[in-house]
Parts: structure tokens; C-alpha cells; sequence
């Protein structure tokens, strides 16, 4: 966008409550909504991952991030605000997926899947191939969309054969934050489903071992010790509310407990402050991560539990989804804050 046209629509925008604006910050491209009203701002960064690296809620950002040098974030962006893990999310329990009866055998001389051990977190954590199709605000809200046609690229379809496109919208409304993320299939066969988010969340001013969380389960996943589901459950085992002081997770979540409108509600909280994650019906499961000794708690939404793909076809996973052959998934996930 030229500089005059930037400045026009900064102008137009600013003269609302809401406001979209695509701009740039240290020559890095991004994109802030604002809702002046509520005194909330959101970043995006669209060619690391279409990355949500800050949230501020009257001034204080209650995403945990290293976004500070923003071209040397943009050049090697670390796992922290709102990363995007498909085609799938978490780890598989082998360097291949399976799919309608096929097991796909990744090529790990391409360098794209991050194995450590495991495949882990997918193929799109920190792409530059996103494009932003829309940014706009109105009388209610302020969005920005984006796409990724991941059939373009013929790294990725040597990894994950299906051809199909993400489309996600970040939009801000009433405070409020929602991630709203489309998969539209084009290929030619059902394509499993099993992407998801890794947010980190933070309260400000408040140290972590002040914090207390809340996470709507009533199954714990148990896993192997790579930390790879075994198929089984457990009662949900965490105190409600439990103390983040001394804690260390690194657990799957199942069966969540769901509001009037199907949202599942977790949150943490400390000396009034509240930061609550509302997770759509399609995100049947969560990962808690929370590491000792670091200012953050991952809630993580996720379409099917960790390694869905594979236990589905081991028969220990019938929760798998699917996106037929032109067909289109979508759900969403919202953040919110209170006493900030």
C-alpha cells in the first residue's frame, strides 16, 4: 500500500472505535486492531505463522512474548504469542501420518518438519505465506483476514499430500479476541483434521506463582513417557482451582465441560485479574503446558488430542475429524481479559 493510501485509511479508521491498520512497525509489516472503547490492541505479524504476538489491555500485554526486535522476530520467530500448528499439532508418535487407510512417510531431508525426537508442531509455526486478504473495521468490530494456500507449495505437499487452503480472521469486538481459522479441503479424498493453537497467556505485574488456574476437563489424556497418548483416559486429576506455584504440566485434556453457548471456559486469575480462553465445540481437546520457572501457561486448543491421526487408525482414537473432498471445517477460539 502507498504511503498517501496508508495515511487515508489510518485516518478514515482512526475516526471510529474500532480500528484495522496495516502498517509498518521497525520495517516490519504488521497489522493492529484496536478497540479504543475497552482499551485493548492486538498485533499481528503475517509473515511469521500470521503470528498474534501482542494483546494489550490497557497498555499491559497479557500475551507472553519476545517480540521486542521485530525484524529479528520476523527472521526467526520463537515459539511464544499465538502460534498456528497444522496440518497437525503436537507431536505424532512417528516421522509419518495415516490417512484413508495410507500411511504418509514424511521426507525429513526437506528440513520443514521439526522432529525433535518426534514430529512435533506441524509445518506452519513460522510461514511466510500467508496473505492478507482483508483488513477492515466497523462499528462493532475491527478484523483482519488472511490465507494460506498451502497447494501452492510443493515442500509442503510432499510432506501432508492433501491439497486444501487456511483461512483465519482475527477479530476484535467488545474486548473480546476471536481466532476463527477455515480449512477448505480440494483434494480428492477426506483430509483429517487435527491442527490446533500453542497460546501463551500471562497476567501483568502479577508473578506466576501468585496465579491460579482453571481448566474445564473431566478426562486427563495419559500418555507414554515421550508424552504420546495411549488411548486411554483418566478422571480429570487437577484441583479446580489449582495453584500454578510448584507446578509443572505438560498434560492433554478431553471431554470439556462447555457453557450455554458450547464454549469451554479456562482461565487463570490472581489479585482480581483475569485471563479467560473460550474454546469453539471442533476443539474437543486441550494440552496445558506449563513449565517450571517461566512467566506463562499454554492453553492449547486442539481438533483432535495429540497424535489423533495415528491412534484413529490404531483404533484407539473414533473422535478423529475429517474435511470431506470439498468440503469446509471452521471453529473458533476467543481471549479475553478482566481487571487489566
Amino acid at each position: 500500500m502507498k504511503p498517501a493510501l496508508l495515511f487515508a485509511f489510518a485516518a478514515t479508521a482512526c475516526a471510529q472505535n474500532y480500528t484495522a491498520q496495516k502498517i509498518d512497525e521497525q520495517g516490519v509489516p504488521i497489522i493492529r486492531l484496536t478497540d479504543a472503547d475497552h482499551a485493548v490492541e492486538v498485533s499481528i505479524m503475517p509473515s511469521a505463522g500470521n503470528r498474534a504476538y501482542q494483546m494489550l489491555v490497557h497498555g499491559k500485554n497479557i500475551l507472553y512474548t519476545a517480540a521486542t526486535d521485530l525484524v529479528q522476530y520476523q527472521k526467526r520467530p520463537p515459539l511464544d504469542g499465538v502460534p498456528f500448528l497444522a496440518p497437525w499439532a503436537n507431536r505424532l508418535n512417528e516421522p509419518a501420518f495415516w490417512a484413508n487407510g495410507k500411511k504418509y512417510s514424511f521426507n525429513l531431508t526437506l528440513g520443514n518438519v521439526a522432529a525433535r525426537g518426534l514430529p512435533i508442531h506441524g509445518l506452519l509455526q513460522t510461514s511466510d505465506y500467508w496473505k492478507v486478504t482483508e483488513v477492515a473495521a466497523g462499528a462493532d468490530s475491527a478484523h483482519v483476514t488472511s490465507r494460506l494456500e498451502f497447494w501452492r507449495y510443493p515442500e509442503l505437499m510432499a510432506q501432508w499430500p492433501f491439497a486444501h487452503e487456511y483461512e483465519m480472521t482475527y477479530s476484535l469486538s467488545r474486548g473480546v479476541l476471536e481466532v476463527r481459522t477455515t480449512v477448505v479441503n480440494l483434494s480428492t479424498e477426506p483430509m483429517p483434521v487435527v491442527l490446533g493453537f500453542h497460546p501463551f497467556y500471562r497476567i501483568p505485574d502479577v508473578p506466576r506463582d501468585e496465579w491460579t488456574g482453571h481448566v474445564p476437563a473431566r478426562q486427563a489424556v495419559i500418555t507414554d513417557d515421550r508424552l504420546i497418548p495411549t488411548g486411554e483416559f483418566k478422571p480429570m486429576d487437577l484441583p479446580d482451582p489449582f495453584p500454578l506455584k510448584g507446578r509443572t504440566l505438560d498434560n492433554g485434556y478431553f471431554d470439556l465441560i462447555r457453557d450455554s453457548e458450547g464454549r469451554a471456559v479456562f482461565s487463570i486469575e490472581a489479585r482480581g485479574k483475569k485471563v479467560e480462553v473460550l474454546f469453539g465445540r471442533n476443539y474437543p481437546a486441550a494440552v496445558v503446558w506449563e513449565p517450571a520457572g517461566r512467566e506463562f501457561i499454554c492453553f492449547e486448543p486442539m481438533a483432535g488430542i495429540t497424535d489423533a491421526v495415528n491412534l484413529n487408525h490404531d483404533g484407539k482414537y473414533p473422535g478423529l475429524q475429517t474435511v470431506a473432498a470439498g468440503g469446509i471445517w471452521t471453529e473458533s477460539f476467543w481471549i479475553r481479559a478482566s481487571g487489566i
